[in-house]
Formats: C-alpha cells, structure tokens, sequence
C-alpha cells in the first residue's frame, strides 16, 4: 500500500532562522540519486553506486509517481514546454515527469556520466541528458516551466545560493519543485532480536552526525535554518505548498528490496565502523550474513517505510 500524507497550505513564510536519503541518502530519499545518494562524502563513486540508485528510486516510484503527479496539477491550466531533474541520477524521476508532461522537453541533469547513460538506456528516448557541474553551471541549464531537485540541494555549500540559481532559471510563473529530508527509512522492529533494542535510532543518530560531518566539508558551506518554504521564498518565489508522501512495502519483503537494504546497510557498516559501539556493529553483521535466517535477506519481519518531502514554490508570473 502507498499513501500520500499532506498539508497542501503551507504557513506563511518566516523570516530566515539556519542547515541538513536522505533521506535518501542512507536515509533513503532520495530518489535515488542526487547527490542525495548514500553517502557521507565528496568523492562518492557514482559509477560504483549506479545500480543501488536505479534500484532506490525504483522502490520509491509510488511516492514519485504521487509527486509527479501534484505537479501536473499545481501546472494545471499554464503550458509546460521544458522540464529539468537536477541532479536526477539514475533518471528514474525525470522518466515519471515525461510521463506527466509528455509535450514538454525533459533534461536530465547530472554531474556523473554514469548516471546519466543510467537515465537515458531508461528513458527509451522521452528524456534527454546534460552533465553539468553543479553549482557552478546552473546559469548554463537554460530556462523551464518546471524544475525538480531531489536530495540534491543539501550536497552544496550554500542552499540558499543554490535555490535562488534555481529559481533564477524558471520562466515567469514556473515551479520549482525540491524534495529535500522527509523521515527516514524505517526496515526492523525496535527489537530485533540481535543486541540492544533500538538499533535503528542509534544508527539514525550515528548517521546524522556523519551528516553534519560531511555538510561541513563542502566547499563555500554556509549554515542554514533549513525552513524550505522560507528559503523558496527568500529565493525570490512564492510557496505554493509542501506535500509528504509515502512509500510503504510491508513485510515479507521481496527480494528486491531485501538486495537494496542489504546495499545499505553495507555502506552503513563501513560507514560506521569505529563509531558504532562493538555489539551494534555485530548486530550489523548478522543482518548483513547471506547464510544467517536472522539476515536481511531471510528475517520475515524486514520491512520498507520511508517518506519523502516535496516543498514548492512559483515564480511571479510574466506581467
């Protein structure tokens, strides 16, 4: 079952407060992609990571295709001729957003090659492609009706420079579209029978400190009240409202979803050697044992819950 949870009003926007696959990430958001991929550094083996990003936004195309979907109705009734996913990854949102918008050119946009070719062996020829080095080529993308970023945006220094770039590229009375957090991935009950109970929240804390970590690393970083509506509107747009929809694959898992939880708790446990305590790291390598009934890929009770957040907000309409 896949329900979308809203609040389509969003409170009036307030003046600046502060910084954070995500979800998807490890967290999972992201669409599988980003550079809202999975990772804690700058780095980051795209190439490596391809597939476990293709797989991601494929589990998570109910919430995407949801999401997909509001946009064609906030766009309802205002022509849309151009279409850019930035930083898309894999491709598998921009592949939705042809769906929805079938007349209009959609690009996806990508600093990896890899991912690229990803999206268009997908696309089947709907979306087109273009490698750029974001941010400092976001004045090259050209103009559109409608933008989406996903999990994209807390991979650069400064967010708020970021979605004003973005917001500088829309066409008078364009969308800009940005899923950013969310909640994170939830796959095991707080006791699971491998060590203490609550596993899953002391590796989301040991996760978010690597979170802060890596955002301090990034070049130019600025810290951010991260109040997406306000900063869209301190972008120079007027928020039209936040919606939070839900991915939900309940137990048994398939088999699919089992390999991508095994992915990521691998990177977790690499990730997290040395910071975890010793019995939360032997607990990981049991659920990360192929050959154990009490792994991942076997324990009846692993399931699949994560929400994804989309924040919006139009430019001013030609006058």
């Amino acid at each position: 079952m896949h329900r979308p949870h809203h609040h389509d009003a969003p409170e009036p926007a307030l003046a600046p407060a502060a910084a954070t696959h995500d979800h998807s990430h490890d967290h999972s958001h992201g669409q599988g992609h980003g550079h809202g991929h999975g990772h804690h550094a700058t780095d980051t083996d795209w190439s490596a990571l391809a597939a476990l990003l293709e797989r991601e936004g494929e589990l998570h195309t109910p919430a995407f295709a949801q999401a997909a979907q509001w946009l064609g109705e906030l766009t309802a009734g205002a022509p849309v001729g151009r279409v850019l996913d930035v930083g898309s990854g894999p491709g598998v949102v921009a592949g939705l957003l042809a769906d929805v918008f079938p007349a209009a050119e959609v690009v996806a946009v990508d600093r990896s090659a890899a991912l690229l070719a990803r999206a268009e062996a997908r696309s089947s020829g709907r979306v087109t492609t273009r490698q750029a080095d974001l941010p400092g080529e976001f004045g090259l993308l050209g103009a559109a009706d409608l933008i989406w970023s996903s999990q994209a945006i807390h991979h650069l220094g400064d967010q708020q420079a970021a979605l004003a770039s973005l917001a500088g590229s829309l066409r008078p009375g364009g969308l800009l579209a940005v899923a950013e957090r969310g909640l994170p991935l939830r796959f095991l009950p707080r006791d699971l029978g491998l060590g203490r109970p609550g596993l899953q929240a002391r590796l989301d804390a040991a996760y978010e400190d690597a979170f802060a970590a890596m955002r301090a690393q990034l070049p130019g970083v600025v810290d951010e009240v991260e109040d997406w509506s306000a900063m869209l509107s301190r972008a120079g747009l007027t928020p039209t409202g936040s919606r939070t929809f839900l991915v939900e694959w309940p137990a048994p898992l398939a088999a699919p979803a089992r390999e991508h939880l095994h992915a990521q708790l691998e990177r977790r446990r690499e990730q997290l050697d040395g910071i975890l305590a010793a019995d939360d790291l032997a607990a990981l390598d049991v659920l990360l044992d192929r050959d154990s009934q009490a792994g991942i890929l076997a324990r009846p009770d692993a399931f699949y819950l994560v929400a994804v957040t989309v924040h919006t907000a139009r430019a001013a309409a030609a006058e």
